[in-house]
């Protein structure tokens, strides 16, 4: 079992060329734990203890370094395209998918339009944005507020 350590460094290699290749910040804990299990081999240390220390390294590497990686995270930050998603529209052209033609006015800005269905939404019409693919924003008809009873 003297060369128990080999298992250890392949596996410190193999997760630092895993993470090399990812980026991702997830194998260098599995690293960091084959490292410590690796380094008490030469200590004396037991089988079971090496994996214990492996397992417990790792786990803790992780546990610590959460809040860290999670603030180093870039967080997506919304366009201002997504934000015309779940606004109130009007149709400017005919909405008619068969066609190709339509579009809408949200935020005072126009858009190309489409409907999810083959709904043809008429000049005037109430919608209400739902998504966007591609160029086109995607729609729903929604009934005026007076009609609501609001």
């Amino acid at each position: 079992m003297e060369s128990v350590w080999i298992i250890w460094a392949i596996l410190f290699a193999a997760s630092i060329a895993l993470e090399t290749v990812s980026m991702q910040l997830f194998s260098i804990w599995f690293a960091l734990g084959a490292l410590t299990a690796g380094a008490a081999v030469f200590f004396g240390a037991e089988p079971w203890l090496q994996i214990v220390l492996f397992v417990g390294v790792t786990a803790l590497s992780l546990l610590a370094s959460r809040p860290l990686v999670k603030r180093l995270q870039k967080k997506v930050e919304p366009t201002n395209a997504d934000r015309m998603v779940g606004k109130n529209a009007v149709v400017l052209e005919e909405i008619n998918n068969i066609n190709g033609t339509g579009q809408i006015q949200v935020d005072g800005q126009v858009w190309s339009a489409r409907t999810e269905e083959d709904e043809i939404l008429l000049v005037g019409t109430n919608v209400r944005t739902i998504a966007i693919r591609g160029v086109k924003m995607i729609v729903t008809h929604t009934q005026p507020a007076e009609e609501k009873g609001e």
